[in-house]
C-alpha cells in the first residue's frame, strides 16, 4: 500500500473526502508533492505560517533546543529557558497590562484555559460569544462556536453560554454584572473576515469595563501582523483583559497562549492549587521556533508590507463572477455564489499550482492568507490563477 491509501486508512480523517495531497517538502512560499510538483501556499496552514515554511531561523533554534533539551516536567515546575525568554519578549510587545503568559499547546486549549480563568477570577459564570465565531473544537470552545450546525450534534455542552450577534450594538446591554467574560475575535476569520467596526469594539471594552467583566480577544488567526499590526486590537485603540494566541504563535510548532495581568493570572494558583495545568503546553522545543519566528518576523519587517500587499491583491481582485472581497491586511475572502462554485475554482486552483480553501462559516468563500512573506510576484501569480479558476464557472 502507498501512503495514501495508508493515510485514509490508518489515520484518522476529519472528512469524507479529504485533500489527501502528498507533500514532501515545503520552503518558504511554496510546497513539493511526492511527484516534484511545487505549489504557491496561500493559506499559510491556515495563517500558522506568518514568516514562511522553514524559516532558517526557526529551524536552527528547533535543531539547538532539540539537542539541549526536550520534556523534562509537566508545565510551570521548572524554569524552562525557552518558555522564560518567549514570554518576556512577547510581553515586551504588548501593552503593560498584558504581563502574564500561560503557554498551552494550542488555540483551543488557549480558549480553554482563558474560559476557566475567567470563571475563577469574577467568581461568575455567564460567558458571552458572537454568531459566526471561531475559538476551537474543544467541547468547552466548541460551546462558544457561534454556528448551531457544528454545537448540535455534541449537546449538551456547557451551560450560561449566550450568543451575541456581532458588531450589533443593540446587543451590548445583555453583558451584565452576572457575566464572566466576552470572547471575541478581533477580526473574524471564519465567518470570511468580518471586521467590526471601531465604535462598536470600542463600546464593547467599555461595556465590558462597566460590568467588570472580563473581555477576552481572540487573535489565534488575526494575531502576529496578519492584519497589518502585530497585533489587530491595535487598529481599535483598546486592550483586552485577556489575549489569545496560538496558530502563527509557534514558528510553524505547535503553541498556543492565553495572556492576561500576573494579577488575574495569580487566580489559578490557589483554591484550588494547579488551577489550570498542562503536560506538554509550553513545550520548549516550541517555544524556542515561536520566539525566533517572531523575532524574524520583527527583524525582517515583514509586517511592514501588509497593508500594500493587500491593496495589489484588492487592485487585481475583480472579475465578474467575484461577488465580493473582504480583507483584513493579508487575510482575504473572495466572496462567489456559492459553495459549489467555490469548491470548483479551489479545485481548480490547486491543480494549477495554488493551494487555497473556504471558510467554515463561509463556504461560498475563497481564503486567501499567504504567509507575510509573499511577494508581488507571487501575489499577481496567485490571482491569475485564482481568476482563470473564475472563468471556468
Amino acid at each position: 500500500m502507498n501512503n495514501r491509501q495508508l493515510f485514509l486508512q490508518h489515520v484518522a480523517q476529519t472528512s469524507d473526502a479529504p485533500l489527501a495531497l502528498e507533500m514532501v517538502k515545503a520552503q518558504g512560499m511554496h510546497m513539493w508533492d511526492a511527484s516534484g510538483k511545487q505549489y504557491l501556499d496561500m493559506i499559510a496552514g491556515i495563517s500558522v505560517c506568518n514568516v514562511g515554511h522553514c524559516h532558517p531561523a526557526v529551524v536552527k533554534a528547533i535543531q539547538e533546543q532539540a539537542a539541549a533539551y526536550m520534556h523534562l516536567i509537566v508545565y510551570g515546575e521548572f524554569v524552562q529557558s525557552p518558555q522564560v525568554q518567549y514570554a518576556t519578549f512577547l510581553t515586551q510587545h504588548l501593552p503593560g497590562s498584558l504581563n502574564s503568559v500561560y503557554f498551552t499547546n494550542s488555540g483551543s486549549e488557549a480558549t480553554e484555559g482563558a474560559m476557566k480563568l475567567a470563571k475563577r477570577h469574577t467568581g461568575r459564570t455567564g460567558v458571552i460569544a458572537f454568531k459566526n465565531s471561531y475559538h476551537g473544537s474543544t467541547q468547552g470552545s466548541l460551546s462558544i462556536i457561534g454556528d448551531e450546525y457544528w454545537r448540535n450534534a455534541y449537546r449538551p455542552l456547557l451551560p450560561d453560554v449566550l450568543h451575541l450577534q456581532h458588531n450589533d450594538m443593540g446587543m451590548l446591554d445583555q453583558i451584565t454584572h452576572r457575566t464572566a467574560c466576552v470572547i471575541a475575535e478581533t477580526v473574524q476569520a471564519e465567518a470570511g473576515v468580518l471586521a467590526p467596526s471601531v465604535e462598536w469594539m470600542q463600546a464593547l471594552r467599555r461595556r465590558c469595563t462597566e460590568t467588570g467583566t472580563l473581555l477576552i480577544l481572540d487573535e489565534i488567526q488575526c494575531g502576529l501582523g496578519r492584519n497589518g499590526t502585530l497585533w489587530a486590537f491595535e487598529q481599535y485603540g483598546i486592550v483586552p483583559d485577556v489575549l489569545l494566541l496560538g496558530k502563527a504563535l509557534g514558528g510553524g510548532m505547535p503553541l498556543g497562549a492565553f495572556i492576561a495581568g500576573r494579577d488575574i493570572m495569580w487566580s489559578l494558583t490557589n483554591q484550588p492549587v494547579l488551577g489550570h495545568i498542562t503536560t506538554f503546553g509550553g513545550h520548549p522545543v516550541a517555544c524556542a521556533a515561536g520566539l525566533a519566528g517572531m523575532k524574524a518576523l520583527l527583524s525582517e519587517n515583514m509586517i511592514g508590507g501588509v497593508f500594500e500587499k493587500e491593496k495589489l491583491f484588492l487592485s487585481l481582485l475583480h472579475h465578474p463572477k467575484i461577488k465580493a472581497v473582504r480583507s483584513r491586511g493579508l487575510m482575504l475572502a473572495v466572496e462567489v455564489e456559492d459553495f459549489p462554485s467555490a469548491k470548483k475554482a479551489i479545485d481548480h486552483c490547486i491543480a494549477n499550482g495554488v493551494i487555497t480553501d473556504w471558510f467554515l462559516f463561509a463556504s461560498n468563500a475563497i481564503r486567501f492568507v499567504p504567509p507575510l512573506i509573499i511577494s508581488e510576484e507571487e501575489i499577481r501569480q496567485a490571482c491569475a490563477i485564482l481568476l482563470a479558476a473564475l472563468d471556468t464557472l
